[in-house]
């Protein structure tokens, strides 16, 4: 696929495989498009440890940064259970287990439309 750009949905598929590939668990993909403007996509998924949050953060960023999208920002860290990489139309949520309970992203965006679901 190199040298192909992709579209919003197919890179926010590509996230969502990158976190497969990393053994994310949970993972979400939601089209937000109808419920706000600040991204077209939310990929919220969760890893069992800090090094595998870690790891799942840096293997979408890599992968994504390879589809010509580099994140734009990325927020929080694997210590603190939830790390965030904003590529713009694109958000990616990557959460211990604990903090997912927590913030329960799911339920606060309840009206988008589920996209992909991988337990």
């Amino acid at each position: 696929m190199e040298g192909v750009l992709l579209d919003t949905a197919q890179l926010a598929k590509a996230a969502v495989d990158s976190a497969a590939d990393k053994k994310a668990s949970d993972i979400l993909l939601l089209d937000i498009r109808d419920v706000t403007v600040i991204a077209d996509y939310f990929v919220i998924c969760s890893g069992n440890s800090n090094r595998q949050i870690q790891a799942i953060a840096d293997a979408i960023a890599e992968d994504l940064d390879e589809q010509g999208s580099p994140p734009l920002r990325r927020e929080g860290n694997a210590d603190s259970g939830w790390l965030l990489l904003d590529f713009g139309s694109i958000i990616v949520h990557v959460f211990g287990p604990k903090e997912r309970e927590y913030y329960r992203l799911e339920r606060l965006w309840n009206e988008a439309k589920t996209v992909v679901y991988l337990q």
